[in-house]
């Protein structure tokens, strides 16, 4: 059998027209820190929010209508992620998700349980595994290696043992752009007995994800920065979540996923979620045509096509950096589909980050500075002193015109 080549790449006519955010003059290189939102999610929380925006769930028909839209996006972001409803919570925020399951799991663990977190990834998926430490949990920080400036298998090897209880590290890091091998880690993970948690929110926008493949006990992932409203999702094996403390009202104590979730999801943004299957599946029928795939399958051919686009995206820009004399490129130099995401942080020798992104704001092309909430990341690198990295991240939506609009920007700015 012939094996497939890449996919071809995005029409982005048909997906930038999706987009009503890219009508204005600016490109738009900040996409790591939120993507803009899909026309299909705007026009869900318009009709929520001035049709049914009533209390959902009871018998008159705008209230069960309001129930079923919701009920209908909680449906989408499961099948999106290749997991069951009631895996899968809607919470605020990634930080708050993982906040509320750190709070969960205390229970369970015992004074010298082992948690071990990194300082490449953003705080989220750091900071609250940090605080058990309060409770007597012992915190282990998986350094990344400053020659590839990744996670290395042969570092977490170190600090796994009998009292390992949890590993969490990201799938994609948002300064870096680089991607872990997820399966491989999570095997070695539960190897050694431990559970898996990962960050997948730098990951979301560029490839598809599939929980069950990679065998992972949690995942995150914000919806803000996958084409849809400021929510995000944390997915949990029902075995965890069933053996779980917790945090609901008493009588929600047996609720997947409810039980985590304090208050539960909002009800007009949680509505909009669907926009977002609804504008890949979009994306994929103007490609690829009607097919027979199921949702997640659709979903992963699409992200086959915004790989391929992603990789042309990137490599001027690369190729732009390597040349650029005092240029520190924060992460592999490769532009790989299998590598990185496009997103592309670099330092500059005797400048200010925060000096760069400004400069390149007065051609109208947007770009971010700082740490990203990756401050130990930052520091490890030796440049929170000079405000961090500069970073310009991209998405299917932005074109090579734009691309060379940022490299101009750039040439003058460094």
């Amino acid at each position: 059998m012939t094996e497939r080549g890449p996919a071809a790449p995005i029409d982005t006519a048909f997906a930038r027209a999706h987009f009503p955010a890219l009508s204005g003059p600016w490109a738009l290189f900040e996409n790591a820190g939120g993507t803009l939102v899909a026309s299909q999610a705007l026009e869900r929380i318009r009709t929520y929010m001035t049709a049914y925006q009533v209390q959902p769930g009871a018998a008159y028909p705008a209230s069960a209508r309001a129930a079923e839209m919701i009920t209908e996006s909680h449906h989408a972001m499961a099948a999106m992620i290749n997991a069951q409803p009631e895996e899968v919570m809607i919470g605020p925020s990634t930080s708050m998700n993982v906040f509320l399951l750190a709070q969960a799991l205390r229970p369970g663990l015992a004074e010298g349980d082992e948690i071990v977190v990194t300082n490449l990834d953003h705080e989220a998926n750091v900071g609250a595994w940090r605080k058990l430490a309060a409770d007597g949990v012992t915190v282990r920080e998986w350094r990344f290696d400053p020659g590839s400036m990744a996670l290395e298998p042969e570092g977490l090897a170190l600090l796994l043992n009998e009292r390992t209880r949890l590993v969490c590290f990201g799938h994609c890091s948002n300064i870096t752009g680089s991607f872990t091998d997820v399966p491989a880690l999570v095997r070695m993970i539960h190897d050694a007995g431990a559970l898996a948690c990962v960050d997948g929110v730098a990951y979301g926008a560029h490839r598809a994800i599939d929980v069950k493949a990679w065998d992972v006990d949690f995942y995150l992932c914000s919806t803000y920065k996958l084409y849809g409203p400021h929510l995000a999702l944390l997915y949990g094996k029902r075995a965890h979540f069933e053996q779980a403390a917790p945090l609901n009202h008493f009588f929600l104590d047996d609720a997947l996923p409810l039980k985590l979730n304090p208050g539960g999801p909002n009800h007009e943004l949680s509505a909009g979620l669907a926009g977002i299957t609804a504008y890949l599946d979009a994306l994929h029928a103007h490609h690829e045509g009607e097919t027979n795939l199921p949702l997640h399958g659709r979903l992963a051919a699409i992200f086959e096509r915004i790989a391929t686009h992603e990789e042309a995206l990137g490599a001027p820009l690369l190729e732009f950096l390597a040349a650029k004399p005092g240029v520190r490129l924060i992460g592999s130099p490769s532009v790989g589909r299998d590598v990185r995401a496009p997103t592309f942080s670099f330092a500059v020798d005797g400048r200010d980050a925060g000096g760069i992104a400004r400069a390149a704001s007065a051609h109208e092309v947007a770009i971010g500075a700082g740490d990203f909430y990756a401050a130990r990341c930052i520091e490890a690198l030796g440049l929170a002193a000079r405000g961090g990295v500069v970073r310009a991240s991209m998405v299917h939506y932005n074109t090579a015109d734009e691309v060379a609009r940022l490299i101009r920007a750039l040439d003058e700015a460094i």
